[in-house]
């Protein structure tokens, strides 16, 4: 399916501090009906998050991800025809995940927390995304940013890309992410949308998330406001048809039925 038009990535995040949603699908019940829902408005991948990544979070223990995230997919096995993939920065509760049904990894870190990840997604022989981030969750947003974004962003995922190679993940199971948001400036995240061609040469798809960033947000401030996150959906939309048109092979969003109708006529235009 990769390749013949644009996948869409719902965004499911079982936290109770996540900066678009947090506690918003924090039980299994609101959850599951999620999930089920995003399924129908057209996600072609569940993304299950049980651990915010938003600028200044702490993180938590893989207990406690594990006691987030394992009763939704429990709750949702069997339940969902596309797959689930688990974004988590620990090979632990990626292995946990896999044998509860997730198909596919998320790591927001390009394997620089948890190098094993590699090796369980070489074993259990699933894709896995390996993102950019500028430092960590908690300090991404303080330290200097990079002079040379795209610089700095290829040679990051090269290091990422590297180690997974070396663990056995095939070519094909690996997808990079630029990662929108993580220790980037605001201008910063439109260039990296603007020259995604940049690193669709290194040779894999390229998955996007700008969905409700505060990028997003500053730009529609309003008196000096920026613009709260749910009502970032037509700034999302205008990324996201960018992203397609500048070489997204998926993109990761919230508001899963608007961005599949953007994915869909933007792949109409492209393919006119």
């Amino acid at each position: 399916m990769l390749g013949q038009r644009t996948l869409i990535m719902g965004v499911l995040n079982v936290t109770p501090d996540s900066f678009s949603d947090g506690g918003k699908y924090f039980t299994v019940k609101t959850a599951v009906e999620a999930a089920l829902r995003m399924e129908q408005d057209g996600a072609d991948i569940l993304d299950v998050g049980a651990e915010s990544t938003r600028p200044g979070s702490e993180g938590i223990s893989a207990t406690e991800e594990l006691a987030r995230l394992m009763p939704v997919l429990e709750a949702l096995r069997g339940r969902l025809k596309i797959p689930i993939s688990v974004d988590t920065q620990k090979s632990t509760v990626a292995e946990i995940a896999i044998g509860a049904g997730a198909e596919m990894l998320n790591d927001i870190c390009g394997l620089k927390r948890d190098r094993r990840l590699a090796e369980i997604a070489a074993v259990y022989d699933v894709p896995i995304v390996l993102m950019h981030m500028r430092g960590t969750p908690r300090t991404m947003q303080k330290r200097p940013f990079a002079k040379n974004v795209i610089g700095d962003v290829i040679t990051g995922l090269r290091r990422s890309i590297a180690i997974a190679r070396r663990a056995g993940v095939a070519k094909s199971q690996i997808i990079v992410d630029p990662g929108i948001g993580f220790g980037k400036s605001f201008p910063q995240n439109y260039e990296l949308i603007r020259r995604l061609a940049a690193l669709a040469a290194l040779g894999y798809p390229v998955l996007v998330g700008s969905s409700r960033k505060g990028f997003i947000g500053r730009t529609l401030a309003h008196n000096g406001k920026a613009l709260p996150a749910r009502q970032r959906v037509w700034g999302t939309a205008a990324t996201v048809g960018a992203s397609i048109i500048n070489g997204a092979h998926i993109v990761r969003v919230h508001d899963v039925r608007e961005m599949a109708q953007v994915a869909r006529v933007t792949d109409a235009v492209l393919g006119a």
